[in-house]
C-alpha cells in the first residue's frame, strides 16, 4: 500500500493488501453496495452483502438506542460477522455506506475492523478477481461490548453543547447547512457547529486524502486533536466518514450523533442555528 502518512493507517486496506488476505478462512469481507450494483458488476470473491442504508434511527434515548444496535448485531451474525473475526467493508468508493459499518461495529467492541480505500472500483482498477457466485456465510454470536464513549445522543449533544473544547461538525451538504434543503421538520444546522462536508475526505478517484492533506483540512477549520469532535449529518452514514477520517489521523476524542439532523431537527425543543452564508 502507498504510504498516506496516517497515524493509523491499518484502519484502510489497499485493494492488493486485501487480495493477500483472500484466503483467510476467518476473514469477513461486507459488501455494502445496493443490491442492483452486485447484480451489474459482481462483487470481491467470499464477500457477503449486506446494504446497510435504509436501517436508521431518529431516536437516541436510551431505549431505541439499544434496540437499534441489538438488530445491528442480528444483522451482523447473519453475515457471520462476530468480534473475533476481522471485517473488512466495501462499496463503489470509500465511501458512507462502508464508513458506517466500520463505525458500528467499532461501537460494538470490535477491534479489527476495516474499509477498502478506493473501494470496488479500486479493486477492479487493480484487475483483481471478481466473483458472482456467492455462498452463505455461516451464521455466527456476534456477543458485542459497546463502546458508549463513541457515540452522544441528541441529550448528551445538548448538554456538551457550550463546552470550550468542544468541535461539531456537520458533515451535510452546503444547502443542508444553510437551510435550502430541509430534511426534517427544520432545517439549518446545530449551533456553533463547523460545516466541513464529508466528500471532502475523498481524492478525484474515490479513495481517501493522505494524512497531511486530511490534517491541514481539519486544522484550518479550528479541528484539532485536542478537542472532543462530535459529527453529525442526517442519518449518521456521512458523519461516520468524517469520524474515520479523523480515526485515520489518530483523533483521541471522537462521538458520533447518529440521529443527526433527523432527530434535532424534529425536536422543537433542541435549538437550531440558520447560517446565512458558507464559513
Amino acid at each position: 500500500m502507498v504510504d498516506k502518512a496516517y497515524t493509523n493507517p491499518d484502519l484502510l486496506w489497499s485493494p492488493q493488501e486485501l487480495a493477500a488476505r483472500l484466503s483467510d478462512p476467518n476473514l469477513r469481507i461486507i459488501d455494502v453496495r445496493p443490491t442492483h450494483m452486485l447484480v451489474q458488476e459482481g462483487w470481491i470473491p467470499g464477500a457477503a452483502h449486506c446494504d446497510l442504508f435504509g436501517i436508521s434511527l431518529n431516536n437516541t434515548a436510551p431505549e431505541p438506542l439499544q434496540a437499534f444496535m441489538w438488530a445491528i448485531e442480528h444483522i451482523l451474525e447473519f453475515r457471520g460477522v462476530s468480534l473475533d473475526t476481522p471485517v473488512v467493508f466495501y462499496e463503489e468508493i470509500a465511501g458512507m455506506r462502508a464508513a458506517r459499518g466500520f463505525w458500528l461495529v467499532e461501537y460494538l467492541g470490535h477491534a479489527d475492523a476495516h474499509v477498502l480505500d478506493g473501494g470496488f472500483h479500486a479493486w477492479k482498477a487493480a484487475g483483481l478477481p471478481i466473483s458472482h457466485d456467492m455462498q452463505a456465510p455461516k451464521v455466527t454470536k456476534f456477543r458485542s461490548r459497546p463502546r458508549p464513549e463513541l457515540h452522544w445522543s441528541a441529550d448528551d449533544l445538548y448538554t456538551h453543547l457550550r463546552d470550550p473544547d468542544l468541535a461539531i461538525i456537520d458533515t451535510r451538504t452546503d444547502d443542508e447547512y444553510l437551510g435550502k434543503s430541509i430534511r426534517a421538520a427544520r432545517g439549518g444546522t446545530i449551533p456553533g457547529a463547523i460545516h466541513l462536508e464529508w466528500t471532502k475526505n475523498l481524492d478525484a478517484h474515490g479513495a481517501f486524502k493522505t494524512g497531511p492533506e486530511l490534517r491541514a483540512m481539519y486544522e484550518a477549520k479550528g479541528i484539532t486533536p485536542e478537542k472532543t469532535c462530535a459529527s453529525f449529518c442526517q442519518g449518521g452514514y456521512r458523519s461516520s466518514h468524517t469520524l474515520l477520517a479523523l480515526r485515520l489521523l489518530g483523533y483521541p476524542k471522537l462521538r458520533n450523533f447518529i440521529g443527526s439532523w433527523q432527530e434535532w431537527g424534529d425536536r422543537p425543543d433542541l435549538p437550531i442555528e440558520q447560517p446565512t452564508a458558507l464559513a
